[in-house]
């Protein structure tokens, strides 16, 4: 603030000096960070990737040792989590190359002159579903996977029937 002599009678409309507000920007919506593209950033942060494998094995380590009830039962959802984020990744990036070969050959197919012909969701869904088929197939799960399914359905057919008391 400005200094004012004391002598002087302060004027009843003072001359106020504004102070710029300081703006406040989020990188995650603001068009100066770029535009997101996820190839880009696995790649640039593609480092980290060693980093949590190192981790996980630190934290595997120490659960071998562990003798505490409750710090063992911790590093064992730690460890749950780690894994569980780990083919999350994996399953993204999976999704993200079915997508680009697709992209791919709608692009090949332009060039050769065809008109391009994009998948449904409903179709998108079915292929991932039949590679998940064939996947557990050839790991040999695909019996138990389908037991699971049929009980499951099973239980819900169950629950949607009228029971016994109302009639």
């Amino acid at each position: 603030p400005l200094e004012m002599s004391a002598k002087k009678p302060v004027p009843f409309l003072r001359q106020v000096v504004s102070v710029r507000k300081k703006v406040h920007r989020d990188p995650r919506f603001d068009d100066l960070s770029g535009e997101y593209k996820p190839e880009i950033f696995m790649k640039t942060y593609s480092f980290l990737d060693s980093i949590k494998k190192q981790e996980k094995e630190m934290v595997q380590k120490q659960l071998k040792k562990c003798r505490d009830v409750e710090q063992k039962e911790k590093l064992q959802q730690l460890l749950n989590r780690m894994t569980q984020q780990e083919q999350a990744q994996k399953k993204q990036q999976k999704l993200r190359e079915r997508e680009l070969s697709l992209k791919r050959q709608q692009r090949e197919l332009a060039k050769q002159g065809k008109k391009p012909f994009f998948l449904k969701k409903s179709e998108k869904r079915k292929l991932e579903l039949a590679e998940k088929y064939a996947e557990l197939k050839r790991s040999g799960k695909l019996e138990s996977f389908l037991n699971k399914k049929r009980k499951r359905n099973a239980i819900k057919d169950k629950r949607r029937l009228p029971s016994q008391k109302n009639l």
